[in-house]
């Protein structure tokens, strides 16, 4: 079994790199349990009468923005990011030992490290752009979690991830963990699952409260950024239970599911609102205030059509749940 797992690990580092991208593995072999969940979790709502919530423009469009992620995340891995994260550890702190006795802590500050990557991403417009085709979707069902953006390749999301290496926490452990939390949380973008038992809605991630982090009713922008915990949203005041209905989508509203347009369409118009006229300082802003902050005297860009969603909703806004 030994020999096999060596070669299995010289194989990958001879394809990808010395550095072998351990969460792009993990992902992609997931790929057919994420599937064939997909497929039970259609029969089981056309069973109960919903099969309508799956438009299959949508699910294509899901797909399409799964599989680019997945493509480009490996290649920056083998072209940059991998090489960050060995440097990074060639000048760690402490050597932090793999063992039973560490492992759920790694594995609990990794999800910290989650929950300010994700928590950012909806607060600093520049990484927003890269986050908004997750959230653009307007129906929720497992193939919602791969709506993902080749984007995040280039926007240096990797950064929230390099304190545990620092600390001492191996590469390849921090991507693993990373892919585990990442693979939990597919199984949380259903309508299929109503509330579970109360203790375990206090301490984890649930359909329920991943339900309202996609929905752009006022009470639900910005809440329930955890991964597998919802405890840190607890600790920091982001924690909102799910009682309304969920209106899923984002609050200026893409009506499109043509691949580029999903993956572009606020980095462009994050570029054009810096490079509209007007003082520099507040030119540059766009850049990281969150995305739906506006200098004064300002027209927001909007190279594509969007549907505004109500005025209630737009004065509560921080634009997307």
């Amino acid at each position: 079994m030994e020999a096999f797992v060596n070669a299995a690990h010289a194989w990958l580092a001879a394809l990808l790199g010395p550095q072998v991208d351990w969460k792009q593995v993990l992902l992609i072999g997931m790929s057919p349990v994420f599937l064939l969940a997909f497929m039970l979790e259609f029969a089981v709502e056309k069973r109960r009468g919903r099969a309508d919530k799956f438009h299959l423009k949508e699910i294509a469009a899901n797909l399409a923005l799964g599989g680019s992620y997945q493509i480009m995340e490996a290649l920056a891995w083998v072209a940059a990011t991998g090489g960050v994260f060995a440097l990074v550890y060639r000048h760690r702190l402490f050597d932090i030992p793999v063992n039973g006795w560490t492992v759920l802590p790694i594995f609990v500050l990794v999800e910290f490290c989650y929950y300010w990557f994700h928590r950012c991403s909806h607060r600093v417009r520049w990484w927003w752009a890269a986050h908004v085709p997750h959230h653009s979707g307007q129906t929720m069902n497992f193939t919602t979690a791969m709506r993902q953006s080749l984007l995040n390749a280039f926007v240096g999301t990797f950064v929230f991830y390099l304190p545990p290496v620092l600390l001492g926490v191996p590469p390849a452990v921090v991507m693993f963990m990373l892919a585990v939390d990442l693979s939990y949380q597919y199984f949380v973008h259903t309508e299929c699952v109503g509330k579970l038992p109360a203790w375990y809605e206090y301490i984890f991630d649930t359909p329920s409260n991943h339900r309202v982090h996609h929905g752009r009713n006022p009470q639900y922008i910005d809440k329930n950024y955890g991964g597998v915990l919802i405890i840190f949203d607890r600790l920091f005041g982001t924690y909102e239970p799910e009682v309304a209905p969920v209106d899923y989508g984002i609050p200026r509203q893409i009506r499109s599911y043509n691949f580029l347009v999903l993956n572009c369409h606020e980095f462009v118009d994050m570029l054009r609102d810096v490079l509209a006229p007007g003082p520099w300082r507040d030119r540059l802003r766009h850049l990281w205030m969150p995305p739906d902050w506006n200098r004064p005297g300002h027209e927001r860009a909007s190279t594509w059509a969007t549907d505004e969603c109500s005025p209630a909703a737009k004065r509560q806004t921080r634009n997307i749940s």
